[in-house]
């Protein structure tokens, strides 16, 4: 059954049928299918896992294939070893530029864990395996292809577009965005950014909605620093340091903080409701009603976490330190929460309403650096966001478009900050992978080898739509 999904995914991507200003550039999507591939397993080989990065041998690879195509490309790095490429077709200068970012560094893998090398690009069973498959070289592949496509098709551009192969997402943007951002701003400023962080999701072998991230959360961590008197461990103490910090765990653990929608959460529930099972619509709609929220909220918080978060801050316990002897009360005790929090939290009134939860004098809370922006929300109503609706229609007949707000994190925070509509988008993955293995970070992470057509079509198809001339 596998199998005939994956054809029949395969397909329906060869047989879209372009409209409006895509019918005056015909692509042959079958050599593209074939070319992508090459390019994808190439990438794949190139090991740049983070630490220690190593991305400008995969900014040399992309270089040296624009070059071929007569495309001209710069890179700029922080470090050497660590390079960004920028390349840009020039349009007549009469819309601002489109930026299509996508990030060449990769988490590390661990090998033994893996059935396979995670850095030869194996084909198996229908997928491809590899460190990247999902995050985020399948991106980087598909801005490749666009700028190749654009330049073969001679294509008439209203806006410059603009790829940029970024290093560093993995947790070291100082290398990277942060990099280009502060030193080199003037070469991706853009009006709109396309990269990772959506995806199209098939069930039953049809693909029934295509998530498209248009906020964030952003990452607001804090440590706590429990202290009381050190001592015997034959004596108890009031002031035990660990008593204390384990009772402060406690009390975040069950705040619940407060519920809040913005423009992306209300139309995601609203749009998912309209392709839910009865029971599950239901409930996506009674989050929308106050009256009703409070049992919707329950069940979600139970079932189905990930939904939950997506309607509040969320403050979550991930390590804790104590003691160094079994018979000594230390004088210190300390707990890391990863909160992630909605793009309108004010960090300093949450850290306040905190405090009052842990409601405890012994206790110290040390918010750690916020280093990511925060942003508002992409806008759901201009031409780009209708774009990708219309994308979405042309490659999946039926399947509905969902903005979506992801829990955790993408370097479109910092485009985002400087005023730049950001929309990420991705691959379709059917939901036994989504609910399964091998993810993105994960062991044996793989793609669906029909999804990569379909992903160079969906930005082909959406940066047409919004930056070329005479629509």
């Amino acid at each position: 059954m596998r199998r005939l999904v994956v054809a029949g995914l395969f397909a329906l991507a060869v047989a879209a049928q372009p409209t409006h200003a895509q019918e005056r550039y015909a692509v042959d999507w079958n050599a593209v299918a074939d070319e992508s591939m090459r390019h994808f397993e190439a990438l794949l080989r190139i090991d740049t896992s983070n630490p220690p990065g190593n991305e400008s041998e995969a900014a040399a690879y992309l270089a040296a294939v624009l070059e071929r195509e007569g495309i001209a490309s710069e890179q700029h790095a922080l470090d050497p070893s660590r390079s960004n490429l920028v390349t840009r077709l020039s349009g007549n200068g009469s819309e601002r530029p489109i930026l299509v970012m996508a990030h060449t560094d990769v988490v590390g893998a661990q090998r033994e864990n893996w059935s396979v090398d995670p850095f030869a690009a194996v084909k198996r069973d229908g997928y491809v395996y590899g460190r990247g498959t999902l995050d985020d070289k399948d991106n980087v592949t598909a801005g490749l292809m666009l700028m190749l496509l654009l330049k073969r098709a001679d294509v008439e551009l209203d806006r410059d577009v603009v790829f940029l192969a970024e290093a560093g997402e993995e947790a070291t943007p100082q290398f990277g965005v942060d990099f280009m951002i502060e030193e080199h701003w003037d070469r991706i400023d853009a009006e709109y950014c396309l990269a990772e962080g959506g995806g199209a999701v098939s069930a039953g072998g049809r693909v029934t909605h295509v998530n498209i991230a248009t906020t964030e959360k952003f990452p607001m961590r804090v440590q706590l620093v429990a202290r009381g008197t050190a001592g015997h461990g034959s004596i108890p103490r009031v002031d035990n340091a660990v008593s204390t910090l384990a009772r402060a765990v406690a009390r975040v653990s069950n705040w619940r903080t407060p519920l809040r929608l913005n423009e992306t959460t209300r139309t995601y529930f609203e749009r998912l409701a309209q392709i839910s099972p009865q029971a599950d619509a239901e409930r996506y709609r009674a989050l929308l009603d106050p009256a009703r929220q409070a049992r919707a909220e329950r069940y979600l918080e139970e079932h189905d976490p990930e939904n939950f978060s997506r309607l509040r801050t969320s403050v979550v316990p991930t390590m804790m330190s104590a003691g160094f002897r079994v018979n000594v009360i230390p004088s210190e005790a300390e707990a890391f929460f990863d909160i992630r929090a909605l793009p309108d939290e004010n960090p300093q009134e949450f850290y306040r309403d905190l405090a009052g939860v842990i409601n405890d004098p012994n206790v110290e809370i040390v918010p750690q650096p916020i280093y990511r922006p925060q942003g508002p929300p992409s806008g759901l109503d201009n031409e780009m966001f209708r774009a990708l609706e219309a994308a979405t229609e042309r490659l999946f007949p039926g399947a509905v478009t969902i903005p979506t707000m992801l829990n955790g994190a993408t370097d479109m925070a910092q485009v985002r900050a400087q005023g730049t509509q950001c929309y990420g988008f991705g691959p379709v993955r059917t939901l036994e992978d989504i609910a399964g293995g091998g993810g993105a970070h994960g062991d044996d992470e793989r793609i669906l080898e029909s999804s990569l057509l379909p992903l160079v079509q969906y930005l082909w198809y959406s940066v047409l739509e919004v930056a070329t001339s005479e629509r």
